[in-house]
């Protein structure tokens, strides 16, 4: 029962950890439930919904990789979950509100990976993937009605960036757990590749984390928590923020910008560039659903585009943009 799960926190849960019993509150009240605290519901509500399921048919980095092994961007969702609920157990922080936010985090990512934020950031002249993330949990799930989703948990996939402001300590988990989680995956899948190897890893990175991918997870984790255990806060330690930010910028300089499984992104860039003015002089054919809460043809247009997977906007570029065969 509810009242149970309210008990545990009050009593185990750390002075620093969200508390479900005292959420600022939906957008629209609702009646409470009588099984699961509001950050539950909000984590069944996520999982539940039509964008969690196309993350399975979304870029994490590789471009429709033929491998069954690479990560999507919903196995990538899945991952930053893990890491970041060890994370906030260890802390006795509000795994549930930990998970919500961690599922619903990359909710607006667009098709294509990056490569399709870039396009419709410079389309539009403004667009990030955590604002359309909760663009999507406020408006458009649902039919246009949202998911109707607590304060803390919106807040959390706003601002789950490196760069973001996170009103709970379980917000601030997921941020980081996010960018562990990218960067040893893109690793082993571009390992996989045979993109780089083992030896390429910066030996400062190396010698402090290891080269194995739970072992390189798990050194950073263990530091997090032990910087952060019984404090109002959660950080990393001088020595390991460092070591991971020389390994983002070596993998941002060897597999995220010029690798040569970043060739095809020229095409994905052209195919969502050629989409968007395809709509923007055919606004008529966007959905309905896209329309319910705006009249902007920049903003509907980009809702639409954003929230295809690779398969289906390849699909419906095909439609308008390749010949048909005529047959009689």
């Amino acid at each position: 029962m509810k009242e149970n799960w309210i008990a545990f926190e009050r009593e185990f849960l750390s002075p620093y950890a969200a508390k479900s019993e005292n959420s600022k509150g939906r957008l629209v009240p609702i009646e409470s439930c009588p099984l699961r605290t509001e950050f539950q519901r909000d984590r069944d509500r996520i999982l539940h919904s039509k964008s969690f399921r196309r993350l399975k048919h979304k870029t994490q980095v590789f471009l429709s990789p033929t491998g069954d092994h690479y990560r999507t961007r919903l196995t990538h969702t899945l991952e930053v979950t893990q890491i970041a609920r060890t994370i906030s157990r260890a802390l006795r922080l509000n795994e549930d509100l930990t998970e919500a936010i961690a599922l619903g985090h990359d909710l607006g990512h667009t098709p294509f990976g990056h490569t399709g934020e870039r396009v419709l950031a410079a389309k539009t002249g403004h667009f990030f993937h955590n604002e359309q993330s909760l663009r999507m949990v406020n408006f458009l799930e649902e039919d246009g009605r949202g998911l109707n989703l607590t304060f803390e948990v919106r807040d959390g996939i706003l601002n789950h960036k490196s760069d973001g402001n996170p009103a709970t300590l379980e917000g601030r988990v997921v941020g980081l757990a996010d960018r562990i989680a990218y960067l040893n995956h893109d690793i082993d899948d571009a390992i996989r590749a045979g993109l780089m190897s083992k030896a390429d890893i910066p030996s400062e990175v190396a010698s402090l984390l290891g080269t194995k991918k739970g072992q390189m997870i798990n050194s950073l984790v263990t530091d997090i928590i032990k910087m952060s255990k019984d404090k109002p806060l959660i950080e990393q330690s001088a020595e390991y923020s460092e070591v991971m930010s020389v390994l983002h910028d070596f993998m941002t300089k060897n597999i995220y910008t010029k690798s040569a499984a970043k060739v095809e992104e020229k095409k994905a860039d052209r195919l969502i560039s050629l989409l968007y003015d395809y709509f923007c002089e055919h606004p008529e054919e966007v959905p309905s659903l896209y329309k319910i809460h705006t009249t902007e043809k920049s903003v509907f247009i980009t809702d639409y585009i954003a929230g295809m997977t690779d398969n289906f906007a390849v699909k419906i570029f095909e439609s308008i943009f390749v010949p048909k065969s005529w047959s009689i």
